[in-house]
């Protein structure tokens, strides 16, 4: 590693072992993310979603030699083996939780860590504490520096089964791969990016003062236009109607906030 970083512990993620023989056909037919070329030591971005095309369940899938670890918010672990051992049917796969840690690095060069998929500037993530000539950071340090660069916690920002993936800008942020073929909500996820159905999308809003509660309603005049999500310091991710905030002046609690455009956005959807 070369020259200062940050790193933290998450404290909010943890991992699952799926190793095996079949534990390849077994995840490429669950997840939005390829997992038939995923290298040892290699990390991607995905999500396990209900047949209906909702998110269930963000995961980091990082290439072991016998399988691969999933990495997934602490207080949804069980859940995510409980649900795929029901998908487990005859394939030769073993599911465990994974006794290991999960950390983040950003602000630095690194060596030795798995580069986030989702944006070169969310930094690196690493499973054991290589934080050698890192300043140790607290987990909500990590979390102020994802909230600038306007990337959702899909484990904050997405209560289980209420949104979908594309609504989380998870197409944005490689976390689909359009081109890999059947998954669990496939359907209604290609439908909705091929026909650019995409009503709405989580962006960072910017206000002055404590973060609104969760759910707060941000209006467009009289208009709802939104709600907010996770939040600190100024600024918050909100899920927001599209159509609603071009040009508007919007508040929330009788507040002003502004919507803070993230680069990756405009040069994604705009490439």
């Amino acid at each position: 590693m070369t020259g200062t970083a940050n790193a933290a512990e998450l404290k909010s993620r943890s991992l699952v072992g799926v190793i095996g023989p079949d534990w390849r056909d077994f995840l490429q037919g669950l997840l939005s993310q390829d997992v038939e070329t995923l290298r040892p030591g290699e990390l991607r971005f995905g999500a396990l979603l209900t047949p209906q095309g909702k998110l269930l369940f963000d995961l980091f899938i990082l290439g072991r030699d016998d399988g691969c670890w999933l990495d997934v918010a602490a207080d949804r672990r069980d859940a995510l083996i409980q649900r795929l051992t029901i998908y487990k049917l005859r394939a030769k796969v073993e599911i465990a939780a994974v006794d290991a840690s999960v950390w983040a690095l950003w602000g630095g060069d690194a060596s030795g860590w798995a580069a986030d998929p989702r944006l070169s500037a969310l930094g690196w993530r690493g499973y054991s504490a290589q934080t050698a000539a890192a300043n140790i950071a607290g987990e909500a340090a990590y979390d102020a520096m994802r909230l600038a660069l306007g990337v959702p916690d899909p484990a904050r920002d997405c209560p289980s089964e209420t949104t979908y993936p594309i609504e989380a800008n998870f197409d944005l942020l490689n976390g689909i791969d359009f081109q890999k073929g059947c998954f669990v909500g496939q359907e209604t996820t290609s439908r909705m990016k091929r026909r650019g159905a995409i009503k709405t999308r989580m962006l960072p809003i910017d206000f002055e003062g404590a973060a609104p509660v969760f759910g707060a309603e941000i209006l467009a005049g009289t208009l709802r236009a939104g709600e907010v999500h996770s939040g600190s310091g100024g600024r918050a991710m909100a899920l927001l109607r599209l159509d609603r905030i071009e040009g508007a002046s919007l508040t929330v609690d009788d507040r002003a906030v502004t919507v803070a455009t993230p680069a990756y956005f405009d040069a994604k959807l705009n490439a």
